[in-house]
């Protein structure tokens, strides 16, 4: 390795750890009353217009565990109450079972957590039963999230400024994605973003595990208004499900997501509303919230199908999505825009792969000057179920020659130069989108695009 490479490599850990959290759990929520008849749970509009109230017809995410690697989750909070059935504390700074609050204020976990599993509550000095309907099993009052009936695993994690136990993000996400994995979870929430696509190789294994354990991985895509221009990670490793944002009128959000290759498809990010740690609610917006959103979706359809493999989960998503954009798989919505009906109820053909890619074959290409395997988590301190596959290994290769290292150079360049130009045309693509949204898709545009810089936005 070349002195300039350890340098670039110690640079893009270094913004890993200072962005990973930055770019979503920026300030600047709206708090909104408690709840009252269903004042809140009229605001989640992308229950109807994302397809889920339709999709209940078929799946609540009953037998479901979703894991939360996020800020911790607050399980006592009205609308979440039976629906946190375990937890545990990553980033040692002291979160009993994970559902304590750590890191940059506001929390960020129980907004995500209200979004993808919420149950609703009863009000106060009620006595009757929740009325008929699609939330049947819950409260008339307060939020609903988008798989009612799932489990929540909350794993919380220390990431957004410096960490009083010295754990960086370096640490912290394997463990709380293997952690996860060992305790059941069939579907992991990661609504935490960077500015960098690269992440360290102590990644490498985690995610790996995931994938040979047959589990989904829902990530935000990051937002605008954070500072993500484009998708970072983790939303870049192969084979996990990528999730843009879009605004009210169904359009890429403009300034609550970002844009790249990986994106698998499009959710709802603005005017999202979430609960908060002591039983409050906020308005905010993001891929963050977007996420959780595609998440629930994929406990729909693991509930529905409990055989069906995270390839084939994935699949069904991003092939029922509603195309967006350019027509086929854009930068901006990916596969399109998320169709929760029509990916519970619509006949999928079984795909040979995960239409996302496989962390397993990148590692293979990526890794090859790498020699044997990295060293797996500790799990000493962890509670974990017992493991039901073997130990995931890194595929090992012969260290390469110089004429290797020389190839190696001049691909990565090239690469850099060909996604720099993909993100510009998509940039223009979306000015165009904005200024004209009924005929900007058909028509050429030869504008430049002024990125707006600002935050994970909660307004």
């Amino acid at each position: 390795m070349t002195r300039a490479t350890a340098r670039f490599r110690r640079a893009a850990s270094a913004l890993l750890a200072i962005t990973l959290a930055g770019a979503s759990l920026a300030a600047g929520l709206t708090f909104a009353p408690a709840a009252r008849a269903d004042a809140e749970r009229d605001k989640e509009y992308w229950l109807g217009e994302s397809g889920i109230t339709k999709a209940w017809e078929v799946s609540k995410g009953a037998g479901v565990k979703i894991a939360v690697i996020d800020s911790g989750v607050d399980a006592q909070h009205p609308d979440l109450k039976g629906a946190v059935t375990g937890g545990f504390d990553v980033s040692g700074a002291g979160s009993p079972n994970g559902q304590k609050s750590l890191g940059v204020k506001p929390e960020h976990g129980t907004l995500v957590a209200t979004i993808l599993a919420g149950r609703g509550h009863q009000p106060p000095g009620a006595t009757s039963s929740p009325s008929p309907g699609p939330a049947a099993t819950t409260g008339p009052d307060g939020m609903i999230g988008v798989a009612p009936e799932a489990e929540i695993l909350s794993v919380s994690t220390w990431l957004g400024s410096a960490n009083p136990a010295g754990k960086s993000d370096q640490d912290q996400i394997p463990e709380a994605v293997r952690w996860a994995v060992d305790n059941g979870a069939k579907v992991i929430n990661i609504s935490l973003g960077s500015t960098t696509p690269q992440w360290p190789q102590s990644w490498d294994a985690a995610f790996l595990y995931a994938e040979q354990k047959d589990v989904v991985i829902v990530a935000a895509a990051g937002n605008r208004i954070g500072g993500n221009l484009q998708v970072g990670a983790p939303a870049t490793i192969p084979g996990v499900l990528t999730v843009a944002g879009l605004d009210r009128k169904g359009m890429a959000s403009v300034d609550s997501s970002s844009q790249g290759i990986s994106i698998g498809v499009a959710a709802p990010a603005e005017n999202l509303l979430g609960g908060l740690p002591g039983g409050g609610y906020a308005e905010w917006a993001g891929t963050s919230g977007a996420a959780p959103i595609v998440a629930g979706v994929a406990a729909l359809i693991r509930s529905k199908w409990p055989e069906m493999s995270a390839k084939q989960v994935i699949n069904r998503i991003v092939s029922t999505a509603k195309d967006a954009g350019p027509a086929g798989k854009d930068p901006l919505y990916g596969f399109g825009v998320l169709n929760a009906e029509a990916a519970l109820k619509d006949s999928v053909p079984e795909a040979a792969t995960n239409p996302l890619g496989s962390i397993s074959d990148w590692i293979r290409v990526h890794r090859r000057g790498n020699l044997g395997a990295p060293a797996p988590v500790p799990t000493g301190e962890v509670a974990s179920a017992v493991p039901t596959l073997p130990e995931p290994t890194v595929p090992a290769a012969e260290a390469p020659s110089q004429r290797d290292s020389a190839v190696g150079a001049a691909v990565v360049i090239g690469s850099v130069a060909l996604f720099l130009a993909i993100i510009a045309a998509a940039l223009i693509q979306l000015r165009r989108a904005a200024r004209n949204p009924g005929t900007a898709r058909d028509e050429p545009d030869t504008g430049a695009f002024q990125a707006v810089d600002s935050g994970g936005k909660r307004s």
